[in-house]
C-alpha cells in the first residue's frame, strides 16, 4: 500500500530513496518534510520510495483512480490508520476491483490517553502539517501535468477522504498550497472531496474563509454530518478558549449553505451513523457489523464511480437512510 507522511522516522528526516524506515511513535512533531512511501502489508514494513519512484509506481498501478485518506486525531499507523485503509480498499474492491488505490496520508498525532491535552496538541500538529502536504500537492500537480517523450499523460482521477480532525490537515494543506506555491489560487485537481464528521467550524467552506480553497480544488465537496455524533457534540464547547466554542461542520453541516460555492453538498447521516459506530456515531463510513458496505460508503462509491451527485434537494442536502442504494 502506498502512503504519504510527515510523521518523523526513527532513521531521521534526511530523505533517501529506497531506505527502510520505521515511525518514531514517541515523536508527534509535525515536520515540514514529506515522505512518499510503500508499506509491505504482509510484513508491516515500510520503504521510502522518494517522490519520483512513488509517482512512477502509482502511474503503473492498474487502479483507475486514487483516494487519499486523511485520518482522525489520536490514530497510530498500525493500530488504526492502515487497518481502516485496508478495510476501505477491500470495500472498494468488492464493488469494482481496479477502481481505486486508497493512499493513507499520515500526520503526527498523540495517543489520546490524556484527552484534552492530546486534542489540543493534535489540533496544532494537524494545522502545522499543512506546509508539508502542500509540498506534496505541488509534486502531484507536476506529476499529473508532466508528459515525457513517449509517455501518455496521467489521467487518473484523484479524490480525498478526510475524517474528523483530518479535515484541518486538508484545509491547511490547501491554504498553504495557495499561499506558498500557487499565488493565492489552487487548480481544480480533485474529482471529489469527502469531508466526514469534519472537525472544523461549520462556516469553514464559506467564500470568506480559508476553507474556500477546498471548494476551489475539486469538482464536488461532500459534507457528511450527524447531529448525534457524540465526539463532535462533546467538543463544540471546551476549555481551550474561543476557538473551541463553535459548532462543527461534521455536527451540523454547513451553517449557511447559500454562502458556500455551488459545488458543496451536505449529507445528513443521522439515520445511519449509530448503526455503524455505536455509541459514538463518529466513524460511520465503513461497513456494518455483518461486513456489508455501509450506506455512507456506498454514497462515496457512487460519487467516485459517476463523478456526479444525485438525489440532493434544492438546498443541496440529502438524507441517507437504510433504503439508500448505490449505482
Amino acid at each position: 500500500m502506498f502512503f504519504i507522511t510527515n510523521r518523523p522516522f526513527v532513521e531521521g528526516n534526511k530523505s533517501s530513496e529506497m531506505r527502510k524506515v520505521s515511525f518514531d511513535l514517541d515523536n508527534n512533531e509535525a515536520t515540514q518534510s514529506v515522505y512518499f512511501c510503500w508499506r509491505d502489508d504482509a510484513k508491516k514494513a515500510y520503504v521510502e520510495l522518494g517522490s519520483e519512484n512513488f509517482m512512477k509506481a502509482m502511474r503503473k498501478s492498474p487502479a483507475r483512480q486514487v483516494l487519499f485518506y486523511i485520518h482522525d486525531s489520536a490514530q497510530f499507523p498500525e493500530e488504526h490508520i492502515f487497518p481502516v485503509a485496508e478495510k476501505l480498499q477491500a470495500l472498494f474492491d468488492e464493488q469494482d476491483k481496479g477502481l481505486v488505490d486508497v493512499v493513507p496520508v499520515i500526520w503526527p498525532c498523540g495517543t489520546g490517553t490524556t484527552v484534552l491535552k492530546d486534542f489540543h496538541e493534535d489540533h496544532i500538529a494537524a494545522e502545522s502539517s499543512g506546509v508539508a502536504f502542500a509540498r506534496a500537492l505541488e509534486k502531484f500537480l507536476v506529476w499529473r501535468e508532466s508528459v515525457k517523450s513517449g509517455e501518455a499523460p496521467c489521467l487518473k482521477r484523484m479524490s480525498v477522504m478526510a475524517h474528523s480532525m483530518g479535515n484541518r490537515v486538508l484545509r491547511q494543506a490547501l491554504f498553504c498550497w495557495s499561499r506558498y506555491h500557487r499565488k493565492g489560487q489552487v487548480p481544480l485537481m480533485f474529482r471529489n472531496i469527502f469531508m466526514l464528521a469534519a472537525d472544523v467550524f461549520n462556516e469553514a467552506l464559506e467564500n470568506s474563509r480559508e476553507g474556500r480553497f477546498i471548494c476551489h480544488s475539486t469538482r464536488n465537496v461532500i459534507v457528511y454530518y450527524a447531529t448525534d455524533d457524540r465526539i463532535l457534540g462533546a467538543g463544540t464547547v471546551g476549555p481551550l478558549g474561543a476557538d473551541s466554542a463553535s459548532r462543527r461542520l461534521g455536527h451540523t453541516g454547513p451553517e449557511h449553505i447559500h454562502l458556500t460555492p455551488k459545488n458543496v453538498y451536505s449529507v445528513d447521516c443521522d439515520d445511519v451513523n449509530n448503526k455503524y459506530d455505536r455509541p459514538n456515531g463518529h466513524t460511520y463510513f465503513l461497513a456494518d457489523d455483518k461486513g456489508d458496505p455501509g450506506k455512507v460508503f456506498l454514497h462515496m462509491y457512487d460519487a467516485m464511480k459517476k463523478g456526479r451527485l444525485e438525489g440532493h434537494d434544492e438546498h443541496r442536502n440529502l438524507i441517507i437512510d437504510l433504503s439508500f442504494r448505490s449505482c
